[in-house]
């Protein structure tokens, strides 16, 4: 059977150079960001040039894309909450665009890495910090401290509320590294389970029918999942963003 983590392996395709001893490489991972990268461009640039009046395929994707984000930042922080529309809508574009091009076969998933995804978690959490407290200054602790409760139970609360901050982007990192890597990881190996039903002669091609099935049916439900957590990853981001901007519970 092929080994399933075999294709999160992390390979260097080039040396860059070297800074205090350590070596700066281009892998595959920074391989397959930037064809992601490249590949979003070439999206939004072949959607937004012709501006037709009656879009065709790339001009509706560009602007569904577009109307969705839109839509689920105002939806979730407001009106104020549109100037993190570029942020969010990077975000949200990336991971999509990362996780459907995961699925092809051959190729690396970028977001079934930690470190990919705690980057990103990362930038959501240093935002919603620095943009809460200039906008709210020491009032953005208001959002630790929510209202109508009792006095004698506040700091259990308040400690409740700081933990629950804190782990934010590890919660939020985790959710999508952790549904990439087993999604693949499973469809790994039933995929294995074709192979070596299939190279047992007759017997075995009937029996590798069931494996082949469930492939395609996870491929599709991986499909489903990329988007979804794209959208999740997004719309976590707009609750936090507006707990910087109305930090008051």
């Amino acid at each position: 059977m092929a080994d399933p983590i075999h294709q999160f392996e992390i390979t260097k395709i080039a040396t860059l150079g070297h800074i205090g001893g350590h070596e700066i490489a281009f892998t595959n991972s920074a391989l397959f960001m930037a064809i992601t990268v490249v590949g979003i461009w070439a999206l939004l640039m072949g959607g937004s040039t012709r501006r037709a009046l009656v879009p065709g395929r790339l001009q509706s994707i560009a602007e569904l894309s577009y109307e969705f984000v839109a839509n689920t930042i105002e939806s979730t922080a407001g009106k104020e909450g549109m100037k993190f529309f570029p942020l969010v809508f990077t975000l949200f574009m990336f991971i999509l665009v990362a996780n459907i091009i995961g699925l092809i076969p051959y190729t690396f998933t970028v977001t079934s890495h930690i470190i990919i995804t705690a980057a990103l978690a990362l930038l959501v959490f240093i935002t919603v910090l620095v943009y809460g407290f200039y906008k709210n200054g020491l009032g953005f602790f208001r959002l630790f401290v929510p209202q109508g409760i009792p006095i004698y139970i506040l700091p259990l609360i308040v400690f409740i509320e700081v933990l629950s901050f804190l782990s934010r982007p590890i919660s939020h990192s985790v959710r999508l590294f952790a549904n990439m890597l087993a999604g693949h990881i499973t469809l790994k190996v039933f995929a294995s389970f074709i192979t070596l039903l299939g190279g047992l002669g007759i017997f075995g091609i009937f029996g590798a029918t069931l494996p082949l099935i469930l492939v395609v049916a996870l491929t599709a439900l991986e499909l489903l999942v990329a988007f979804l957590q794209a959208y999740v990853f997004a719309i976590l981001t707009c609750i936090y963003l507006n707990d910087a901007i109305h930090p008051g519970h």
